[in-house]
């Protein structure tokens, strides 16, 4: 009878520790994404007249990214030199960690492609499409975000 108690104890001890071990790790990967999510550099090139660009900045920050804005006249030398394919390009164009991010490109989509970590050089919605981040209106349009590598190849990343 004192065996049956004790094993029971010692049971109900694993499956408790097994338990607070669990959640302590998931929380612990919650807390670092969390953090690492709020402190991403992002560095926005833009023109200082665009005002879309300056709502996808807004969307930006309201989404936890730290947004570095440099204001340039020349946004095409930022494009070339960033390696976007100009049947990709948009008005603005940023870069984060080791990706390039064009146009109007959700924060979410961001936050998913630094989370997977693909072999790309970045991701872009073309043109500017009614609808997507910064260029809110009454009409929405839909349209994709893109995967482009250096050799100018895409996919699609996701739909909207």
């Amino acid at each position: 009878m004192k065996n049956t108690k004790l094993r029971k104890t010692l049971v109900a001890v694993v499956i408790i520790t097994s338990v607070m071990i669990t959640l302590v790790l998931s929380q612990e990967t919650f807390i670092e994404y969390k953090s690492a999510e709020e402190t991403v550099p992002i560095t926005v090139y833009k023109s200082p007249t665009c005002k879309c660009c300056n709502k996808w900045v807004q969307h930006l920050e309201d989404n936890g990214f730290n947004v570095n804005t440099v204001n340039k006249n020349d946004m095409k030398s930022i494009k070339s030199e960033e390696g976007v394919p100009r049947q990709l390009a948009s008005c603005h164009t940023a870069v984060v960690g080791n990706y390039v991010i064009e146009g109007h490109v959700p924060a979410i989509d961001i936050k998913r492609l630094l989370k997977e970590k693909p072999a790309i050089a970045g991701l872009t919605v073309p043109g500017m499409p009614m609808g997507s981040p910064g260029m809110e209106g009454a009409r929405k349009d839909p349209y994709n975000v893109l995967t482009f590598t250096k050799d100018g190849d895409s996919t699609v990343f996701s739909q909207y």
